[in-house]
């Protein structure tokens, strides 16, 4: 029936809505009525059953006291691994490889301290020009720390669009004197994924260490981080995986590299049948474990609990499908709709694209205040870029369709230019 409806039709996109095999996971989010929420790249929404887990977790307080440590449906002192273990099959990693800890800043700083070895001529990372910043201003420290000037040593292979990077020149910069490459499995300037495992390979043939931000990638697209013997990873939780704002991070590192000591070491590093022993010498843990520091953020785990079980039960294959579908029927919209007024898209149009769209305007930042101001809900990026994440798990194909009539409505009417073409504080 689709196929003789109008491609850029309301009907078409309620079609695909009714045949779409993850509808069912919309109703277990909070969505409020008449918005279009549509960031879900830089805040996933709240879900019922992380509500309800989180709930849990209180209550386990109110009852246990101390004793929820050990006791409880979640005892907390092992809420870490459980975590680890349910997040495991959407990064393609052994149960123990993963833990459920800090944040994707503290944990590079975790993984640059433990793995970052400079010896004789290997002494510089490399990352690029296009990263989030937070990965060079960890990297910087790092380096500083080590006694190495970032300007020299920091090697910051340069977009050739400002956008997308090549895999030729990331690998062209792999030479005899780099240690370690630390890279965004997904640009968040375009959504360009990189081919992990190329780069994976390329770096290992030159006797380098390679990890990958996967903040982006994480829930959105399937990985395959322990086939491809990455050497580490680290990731935030609060986007495509809803774990709530400022929720807690997680590490992956392969199991080749168990038994190195934390660069950064703390009670939380032990193994966990000595932890209590509270002897001056770490024990470390003899899995991913052992790259943790100090004690759980119980509550800011709670909401994985719920969040998670539903990955596992939609599966990381088929939210790939759908996202694909999603971004590519939005990418068709937005060229049809909105030919005429200035709009580029920024992102692949291929499969090497994530989970969201980057498009650029030079009104950008006015033009998704409009947006919000019509309750549709963008996501803005320095100089002029807007980002639209169709989610998978809640958002749907007529979301999108609505959205660009409205856009379309707002660049027509020119009513973006009531607002002034800034940022707000946080964007």
């Amino acid at each position: 029936m689709a196929a003789q409806l109008d491609r850029f039709s309301l009907e078409y996109a309620r079609t695909l809505d009714q045949s779409d095999p993850l509808a069912c996971f919309r109703n277990e989010f909070y969505i409020n009525e008449g918005t279009i929420y549509l960031d879900g790249n830089s805040l996933g929404l709240l879900s019922k059953r992380s509500e309800r887990t989180v709930h849990s977790v209180l209550e386990s307080w109110k009852t246990f006291g101390i004793d929820g440590w050990t006791e409880g449906e979640h005892p907390w002192f092992y809420l870490p691994e459980q975590l680890g273990e349910q997040m495991a099959p959407l990064i393609g990693a052994s149960p123990e490889e993963v833990i459920v800890t800090g944040s994707a800043t503290a944990n590079l700083h975790q993984l640059v301290s433990t793995f970052y070895k400079p010896s004789g001529k290997r002494t510089k990372i490399v990352t690029d020009d296009i990263t989030f910043p937070t990965d060079v201003y960890a990297l910087q420290s790092q380096l500083r720390l080590k006694g190495y000037d970032p300007e020299t040593h920091l090697v910051k292979v340069k977009s050739r669009d400002g956008h997308t990077l090549e895999a030729e020149d990331l690998i062209s910069a792999m030479t005899e004197d780099v240690a370690m490459v630390i890279l965004s499995g997904v640009q968040y300037r375009s959504g360009q994924i990189l081919p992990m495992d190329r780069l994976t390979a390329e770096a290992h043939k030159r006797g380098i260490l390679i990890g990958f931000d996967l903040c982006h990638s994480v829930g959105s697209i399937p990985h395959s981080l322990s086939e491809w013997k990455t050497d580490f990873a680290f990731w935030c939780t609060y986007k495509h995986l809803n774990g709530g704002p400022g929720a807690v991070g997680a590490l992956y590192v392969n199991k080749q590299h168990f038994g190195a000591t934390p660069g950064l070491a703390g009670w939380f590093s032990s193994d966990k049948s000595k932890q209590f022993d509270m002897a001056h010498e770490l024990t470390p843990a003899d899995h991913a474990g052992a790259y943790q520091m100090g004690t759980p953020n119980i509550l800011s785990m709670a909401p994985l609990l719920g969040s998670l079980a539903m990955f596992n039960e939609a599966g990381i294959e088929a939210v790939r499908r759908k996202s694909l579908k999603m971004t590519g029927y939005m990418m068709d919209v937005i060229s049809h709709e909105l030919a005429d007024f200035g709009f580029t898209i920024r992102n692949p149009e291929d499969e090497t694209r994530g989970g969201h769209l980057f498009i650029e305007h030079a009104e950008a930042a006015r033009i998704c205040k409009a947006l919000k101001e019509e309750k549709m809900i963008p996501d803005f990026r320095a100089p002029s870029g807007i980002r639209l994440a169709p989610v998978a798990l809640y958002n749907t194909f007529e979301e999108i369709w609505l959205m660009v009539q409205k856009l379309k409505a707002i660049m027509k009417e020119e009513t973006y230019k009531k607002f002034e073409n800034k940022r707000g504080v946080v964007a």
